[in-house]
């Protein structure tokens, strides 16, 4: 078995069945191709590597070949594997150029092939496969007005492009997870696409003084699964996330708040068609006190006040299903139900996730999908695939 078998659908089945013909020109960030073949393959896909010239003096076409575990193309000859791939009926899915120079952006744009990489694209093009760029450049060539009207007329024409990171005055190649989620995107279901949907994930933070506060144990893992797989799906996805402990994606749109307070004036401004609130947000918040409380004062009692609820203001600007989420600790199966049902009714909410925190281990959780009828379905597991399942119950419904 070749190396890359290994690999094989190792983190998800999301590009099963999908051959990704990968480009790679001449930039330095083609010495990442190897890591982003392998982050290909752990998904499912197949994928196939063509070389131009000038990519073939940075990376050696044996690493592509081990990477991937076929053959690398690195010149054109008569086993016209470039019509095989991107020609009419072509086996590819899509054509991913990764890293793609402002040279081959503006080749492609003005439908010049003399290069292997070029050659593909123009087939693809023309016979339909999806194109998806991942441009890698200095940035003074990025914004050069030229290459920006290649780039504008490309999109004119349906390609795609993963926006490079700005850095040390170079537009740098998008990092690896953020081309895999792209091309899981574009190759999904796309059951979310033209949808603007709201992820509100991690735990707020109520202020005792200026230096201590009022928080829970939330890590807002949950949280950023779902808005991970909502931009999978094809959402346009934000995501608010207050205190947390997981990593946040940095190709998700993203907005930060700490109170009750903050979040609720976000939710009265806010607009969604699908809204999910994984969030802990404080029931109770003290009432802030000036400055450091001294230590020597001794006892600290605290007065909590109750806070403003955050799904009926998440009603009012939810266009489609509105999704909470009810945490208790050591219940048992018939009232977690029963709390869970009473909080769908009370906030008028589509679905409820409901969960015992007792059950929660770290990377993995088990919850409980309750819909308007009563119907229910539990998962558990990774964190990112009960966030699957959980936007399949939202998106196809409740089984039963």
């Amino acid at each position: 078995m070749h190396p890359a078998e290994r690999l094989r659908a190792a983190k998800s089945h999301k590009l099963d069945g999908k051959t990704v013909v990968l480009g790679i020109t001449g930039s330095i960030a083609a010495v990442e191709t190897v890591k982003l073949a392998h982050e290909l393959i752990r998904h499912g896909a197949d994928v196939h590597a063509v070389l131009s010239r000038s990519a073939v003096a940075i990376v050696h076409p044996n690493a592509l070949r081990f990477a991937t575990g076929h053959d690398v193309v690195t010149e054109l000859d008569g086993s016209m594997t470039y019509l095989r791939m991107c020609g009419k009926d072509g086996e590819a899915d899509i054509l991913l150029v990764a890293p793609c120079t402002s040279n081959t952006i503006g080749k492609i744009a003005n439908g010049i092939d003399d290069t292997t990489v070029t050659t593909y694209a123009v087939n693809a093009l023309g016979s339909g496969i999806p194109v998806l760029l991942a441009p890698a450049a200095h940035e003074t060539m990025m914004e050069n007005p030229l290459v920006q009207a290649n780039i504008r007329r490309l999109r004119d024409l349906g390609v795609e492009f993963i926006e490079p990171r700005r850095e040390e005055d170079k537009a740098k190649m998008a990092d690896v997870d953020a081309i895999v989620a792209r091309v899981i995107r574009r190759l999904g279901p796309r059951d979310l696409e033209g949808k603007r949907v709201l992820v509100i994930a991690g735990a707020t933070v109520e202020p005792i003084d200026d230096i201590r506060v009022v928080t829970n144990r939330s890590t807002g893992g949950t949280g950023i699964e779902l808005a991970r797989a909502a931009y999978e799906l094809g959402g346009d996805v934000e995501l608010w996330i207050g205190r947390h402990e997981a990593a946040v994606p940095p190709w998700l749109s993203t907005t930060t708040f700490e109170t009750t307070a903050d979040l609720a004036k976000m939710a009265a401004r806010g607009s969604a068609d699908v809204c999910v609130v994984p969030a802990a947000i404080a029931d109770f918040a003290p009432k802030k006190r000036k400055g450091k409380i001294p230590s020597r004062e001794g006892t600290l009692d605290l007065r909590l006040a109750p806070t403003e609820k955050i799904l009926p203001l998440l009603r009012k600007v939810t266009k489609g299903p509105l999704v909470g989420f009810k945490a208790e600790h050591g219940v048992t199966a018939q009232e977690l139900r029963r709390r869970a049902i009473r909080l769908l009714k009370e906030a008028s909410l589509d679905f409820v996730v409901a969960n015992d925190m007792s059950k929660v281990r770290t990377g993995t959780t088990a919850v409980t999908v309750f819909d308007r009828k009563g119907r229910s379905k539990s998962f558990e597991g990774r964190k990112e695939l009960v966030a699957e399942r959980v936007w399949s119950a939202v998106l196809h419904g409740v089984p039963g």
